[in-house]
């Protein structure tokens, strides 16, 4: 059993990748700045299950224990992504609008000149009301989930 909750956490977040890289590539939705963070994770939790998968024996419930955190991290960062996608906190100056009241023509131009391609704060795509921040906390909770039940599984 534990086998095969390592192997479905590790899909998962596989899975989770080639949506992303559908959407960006396929779609033709680049990512802004805190969507590639949460992808990092996705990618350190496919490397982890690999591992785990490869060599069983002792030390593999710290893995897997790394492997939910990876999830989890990347789940944190959605939920924070969709706050600010939502307005419900401000996100990194480098990837979300701010006001341009008060700057000399000279410093609006450098603003706009140094603006990010793709805004954090604003939601490209939705599926029942739900972001793909969203989308994504949702999913890695639940890897989450997959990978501490493998952890605390009999090998």
């Amino acid at each position: 059993m534990r086998r095969i909750l390592i192997l479905a956490a590790t899909l998962g977040s596989a899975a989770m990748m080639l949506g992303a890289l559908g959407f960006q590539y396929i779609g033709e939705m680049a990512p802004c700045k805190m969507c590639y963070w949460q992808r990092y994770p996705h990618v350190a939790a496919v490397g982890i299950g690999i591992l785990a998968l490869l060599l069983p024996g002792a030390g593999l419930t710290a893995l897997l224990y790394l492997g939910a955190l990876a999830a989890l991290i990347t789940g944190g960062i959605g939920v924070y992504h969709t706050g600010v996608e939502r307005g419900y906190w401000e996100g990194p100056t480098t990837c979300t609008s701010s006001p341009i009241g008060g700057l000399s023509p000279e410093q609006l131009m450098e603003q706009i000149m140094g603006a990010p391609l793709v805004r954090c704060d604003e939601v490209p795509w939705e599926l029942f009301s739900l972001s793909m921040a969203s989308w994504n906390a949702i999913i890695s909770f639940a890897l989450a989930c997959l990978w501490i039940a493998a952890a605390r599984s009999k090998p």
